[in-house]
C-alpha cells in the first residue's frame, strides 16, 4: 500500500499543534487572569487565570495521549503485529536474576 505523499508533514503538523495548543492555553489563562485582576483589583485572580491555563494545557496533553493510545490499541488488533511484544519486561527479568 502506497503511503500518502505528505504523510510526514501532516504528522509533524499534528505534533506541532499540541505544543502550540499548550502555549495558547496558558497564554489565554494568563490573559483572563490579568483581565480579572484589572477589573476586580484582586491580585490572586491573576494566579487563578494561570491555574486555569495550566489546567487547560494538561487537559490538551491528556486528550492527545488518549487519542494516541486509541490508535495504538487499534494497531495492536492487527494480526500482522500479533508477534510483537513489550521487550522491556524481558529486560527487567534479566536484571532481577
Amino acid at each position: 500500500m502506497k503511503q500518502p505523499k505528505y504523510r510526514k508533514v501532516i504528522e509533524g503538523a499534528e505534533a506541532l499543534s499540541l505544543g502550540i495548543s499548550i502555549v495558547v492555553a496558558i497564554l489565554i489563562g494568563v490573559g483572563l487572569g490579568l483581565w480579572m485582576k484589572s477589573i476586580f483589583h484582586q491580585a490572586w485572580l491573576l494566579w487563578l487565570g494561570v491555574f486555569w491555563g495550566v489546567a487547560a494545557a494538561i487537559l490538551n496533553i491528556y486528550k492527545a495521549y488518549q487519542k494516541q493510545k486509541r490508535e495504538l490499541d487499534e494497531l495492536a488488533k492487527d494480526p500482522r503485529y500479533k508477534n510483537y511484544y513489550d521487550q522491556s519486561e524481558d529486560d527487567l527479568d534479566k536484571f532481577e536474576r
